[in-house]
């Protein structure tokens, strides 16, 4: 069992940087492939961004690929994501996902272990 807590949300100007870190407690931290998830109000969580659990396989949505990257520290048991050029449609509460499995994946239900989320908030 992994537990989440995500950090380093917070209002920015757009065209900004923000970047979140999720650090997780528990064991096997290298076993967990790990996503970043973002949801707005009434809507369902979308899909941003996803790292293998060696960092070799990574995968971005459309809408943020080339403005966002995401990385991961085993040894330091923390997954960050890193935002730049950030754009008022990227105002959300975001969210950290991982699920023990060498595959990636970008559906929300194939993930097991869930942060609380961090708001994240682009003000024009």
């Amino acid at each position: 069992q992994v537990r989440l807590v995500e950090s380093g949300g917070g209002l920015v100007q757009a065209g900004g940087s923000l970047r979140l870190s999720c650090a997780a407690s528990g064991r096997s931290f290298s076993s967990y492939g790990l996503a970043w998830f973002r949801q707005t109000p009434g809507a369902g969580r979308e899909f941003v961004a996803v790292i293998s659990r060696g960092g070799g396989n990574i995968a971005y949505a459309d809408s943020v690929k080339g403005r966002f990257t995401v990385s991961r520290d085993n040894a330091k048991n923390t997954v960050l994501l890193q935002m730049y050029s950030l754009k008022p449609e990227d105002t959300a509460i975001y969210y950290c996902a991982a699920r023990n499995s060498p595959l990636i994946t970008r559906r929300e239900t194939d993930y097991n272990y869930w942060g609380q989320g961090t708001q994240v908030t682009v003000s024009t």
